[in-house]
């Protein structure tokens, strides 16, 4: 075992089988960005304006609120120690082998299970154009195209991320600004409504569906935020992660005013929150609405490239998260090997396997919405699940480690406090998730991969896997 692990150090040493640093500050802040602008807000904003109203602007504040020290902690912890390649690692470290295996592999299937997301997204986007055509027809052409561009090198995937980004973001602020001119110039859609930011309380007042409305607008909700951390499996492969990943990360509350709550406002304001179509993407169906089909093309196609760059991302980070399972000794050790581009070839071929389960998904759940919700329920269940484990660590980095957090020089704010706010955050959005029949469906489910996992990690042996760790 000693002799196996020394061969392992050497490797690295040469580097042969270790990541390359070729991710600049241009991509981590892209690729952040583009983590923020989840497919939940261009997919599921329709179904969660439909169930909150204009309440919804206030769920979308507060999970970005709460994420926003989620993300400060994991940044600390990832600074502290430069040798962390992404949160598994600091996971394991921190509070022990089990925790870094149960938090990669469920990492892994996190973006597994957000791909087949995607890949559902963007069979319905596809519809739009081509309401013929065959789902798995789109599905594997999607799957091919984002093998073939992460198989490149990770400089490819930096780019294709920028660019998938930038066009999100210039979809954006061009739906802000022109629902603002639209609502400035009271412009009428065919059916006769008048953009007006009166549509934001005359229609039942902010909670017009109450209390009960409000709550369950968190269920799609924090699927939109899934990725927010997806900075966290670039530290490997980042130039001067000292300054681009506090950037990126101090960064957010400004992207989540920007994108969430002033896209939500404007959409509202020109489309009554009680006209919106809740199994329709609310960002092609207001051009629609005021009779700009050619804009509204424009825009699937944007909330095409969403999707297709949220699938870019679990690509990339599933094969990282397997890379990094290989080796600790807890994934088939081929997952551990690099292509001569330093890219985890094996792990991202499987990954791609695996996103094709989208494809199986339509079939057993026609309804694409319905499909949709299952997927992103059990996704957001799973993040919670690493998001905590990274508040879980911090605690007890706090706690072991004083001398690093008094050295940081990226503090997370109200440290202790926050940690535990966000964690009971988590557990009240659990206990809403049981309101609902189809995310009650899906928080019943869930539980079945960690007995998988808890199996799993008792035939691997706990003994075997901590002397890796040593």
């Amino acid at each position: 075992m000693v002799d196996q692990i020394k061969a392992v150090a050497d490797e690295q040493a040469s580097g042969e089988q270790s990541l390359r640093r070729n991710l600049t500050n241009r991509h981590i802040q892209l690729i952040a960005i583009g983590g923020a602008i989840g497919t939940g807000l261009f997919m599921g904003s329709g179904k969660t304006i439909s169930l909150a109203g204009p309440s919804i602007i206030f769920v979308y504040m507060i999970i970005g609120f709460m994420l926003f020290f989620v993300m400060r902690a994991m940044g600390e912890l990832l600074l502290s120690n430069l040798e962390y390649k992404s949160f598994s690692d600091f996971a394991a470290d921190l509070l022990g082998p089990w925790a870094g295996y149960f938090t990669g592999w469920t990492y892994w299937f996190c973006w597994v299970v957000t791909g087949m997301a995607d890949v559902v997204a963007i069979t319905a986007y596809a519809q739009f154009w081509f309401p013929g055509l065959s789902e798995w027809v789109a599905s594997l052409a999607v799957v091919l195209l984002l093998l073939g561009l992460n198989l490149a090198t990770v400089k490819m995937f930096g780019e294709m991320e920028f660019w998938f980004a930038m066009i999100k973001i210039v979809a954006i602020v061009a739906l802000i600004i022109v629902g603002l001119v639209m609502v400035l110039m009271h412009f009428q859609s065919p059916t006769g409504v008048e953009a007006s930011f009166t549509h934001l309380w005359d229609n039942g007042g902010w909670f017009p569906k109450g209390i009960s409305g409000f709550f369950a607008g968190f269920q799609i909700a924090v699927f939109a935020f899934v990725g927010i951390e997806l900075v966290g499996t670039t530290a490997a492969e980042t130039k001067d992660p000292e300054k681009s990943l506090p950037r990126a990360i101090n960064s957010i509350p400004l992207r989540i005013i920007m994108f969430y709550v002033l896209a939500l406002i404007v959409i509202m304001s020109v489309t009554p929150w009680n006209s919106v179509v809740p199994n329709k993407s609310p960002f092609v169906e207001l051009f629609v609405l005021v009779g700009l089909p050619a804009a509204a093309s424009i825009i699937n196609f944007v909330v095409l490239t969403s999707a297709a760059s949220s699938a870019n991302s679990g690509v990339f980070s599933t094969s990282r998260m397997l890379f990094g399972l290989a080796q600790d000794g807890v994934a088939p050790k081929s997952f551990g090997k690099l292509s001569k581009r330093a890219v985890p070839a094996t792990g991202l071929t499987f990954s791609c396997i695996c996103l094709l389960g989208g494809v199986v998904l339509i079939y057993v759940k026609p309804d694409v919405i319905t499909a949709f919700t299952l997927v992103t329920t059990v996704s957001a269940i799973l993040f919670m699940f690493v998001w905590t484990i990274i508040m879980c660590s911090y605690l007890v980095y706090r706690k072991k480690r004083p001398h690093l957090h008094e050295q940081s020089k990226f503090k997370m704010p109200l440290g202790k406090l926050m940690c535990w706010v966000c964690m009971a955050f988590f557990v009240f959005v659990l206990v809403l998730l049981t309101l609902e029949a189809d995310t009650r469906e899906a928080l019943l489910v869930t539980p079945l991969w960690f007995v998988v996992l808890g199996v799993c990690w008792l035939l691997m042996g706990k003994k075997r896997l901590a002397n890796l760790r040593k």
